[in-house]
């Protein structure tokens, strides 16, 4: 194992450390709570956006911490949820007297403890409520979760709905966008290598040098199937038909296109699957309006890639173009 750590126990206090130094005009970061929290937060009459989940899928969450985007993340131990204590405190650092929305990933570790955190916030008097994310096509369970994973609609719908919260919308209305972002949205993903975790030190599971596993999880979940290798044309058309047809989009329909990569693929190769995306789509009378490349739901240095359309409309694109301002998205302002 060649990773640029200090100890493997020490790997999430450290980044969140790296982030505090690194991001002083947007964050405030509790090394001790181990909570991401937008600098000016709470926000006084705006709902909160609170997300969170295993680290190791670094920008998400902590890089979307901002301006237009998520008010508070929560990392927990790679590839592990946070816990029920970081979640509240998240949503108290947030609140700003509208209410709060927890965003979440289908996993189940992170559903029960955001259920828990939920909770107490109630107890306390805070308005919560949850929306969970599941557009992964792959598979309808697996070790992680009972139905579809949460992968990478839930960073598209953080910016979405972060540009509405940003409004002074109410938490009602705001949560009902949420729901409308995860039903318009699906992913499907691949792997070439897989990822090593810092305190397991071995790679999770082994590929065979001509291999790729179809449909796999951003924590090493075993996929649809492992096959031979093919090339970037074949390798798209294998993770996009099955987006098109779930998400039943047909000619004339306009996506938000995001290609993502797992950690270990360089951009280049990126680009290409993206050409490719967008020949596909076009035969199909389908066009990519807005469009993201690059590294945004990582699996640590997994070399793969995943792809995530969402059909959008005039509400979606006018939240998604809206002003963000975070460690990870930036525009508009």
């Amino acid at each position: 194992m060649k990773k640029l750590i200090n100890k493997p126990e020490d790997v999430v206090r450290d980044t969140l450390l790296g982030m505090a130094g690194a991001y002083p005009d947007l964050l405030n970061v509790d090394v001790e709570q181990q909570i991401i929290v937008r600098k000016d937060a709470p926000v006084k009459n705006k709902v909160g956006l609170v997300s969170g989940g295993g680290s190791g899928h670094e920008p998400m969450h902590g890089g979307y911490v901002g301006y237009g985007m998520l008010d508070a993340a929560c990392p927990g131990a790679i590839f592990t949820s946070p816990v029920p204590d970081q979640m509240l405190a998240a949503t108290r650092a947030v609140n700003g007297g509208a209410g709060v929305l927890h965003i979440i990933k289908n996993y189940t570790g992170d559903v029960m403890n955001f259920e828990m955190a939920a909770e107490l916030g109630a107890g306390e008097g805070i308005e919560v409520v949850s929306v969970v994310t599941n557009d992964d096509v792959a598979v309808q369970d697996s070790l992680y979760t009972a139905g579809r994973r949460g992968v990478g609609v839930t960073v598209l719908l953080e910016k979405i709905v972060g540009g509405l919260a940003e409004t002074g919308a109410p938490l009602k209305q705001v949560a009902e966008l949420a729901h409308k972002v995860n039903s318009q949205g699906r992913s499907m993903g691949m792997a070439l290598t897989s990822s090593t975790v810092p305190a397991a030190g071995k790679p999770t599971f082994e590929l065979g040098e001509d291999e790729m596993e179809i449909g796999i999880g951003i924590h090493g979940e075993p996929g649809r199937r492992r096959e031979k290798l093919a090339n970037a044309a074949e390798i798209t058309e294998i993770l996009t038909n099955p987006v098109v047809d779930d998400l039943g989009l047909k000619a004339g329909d306009e996506v938000l296109a995001l290609v993502n990569g797992m950690g270990g693929t360089p951009l280049i190769e990126l680009y290409i699957v993206f050409n490719e995306l967008q020949r596909i789509l076009k035969g199909k009378s389908i066009s990519i309006s807005r469009s993201l490349v690059g590294n945004y739901i990582t699996s640590l240095e997994m070399a793969g890639c995943s792809i995530t359309l969402v059909r959008l409309d005039e509400q979606l694109t006018k939240y998604w173009d809206a002003p963000v301002q975070t460690p990870a998205l930036r525009w508009g302002r």
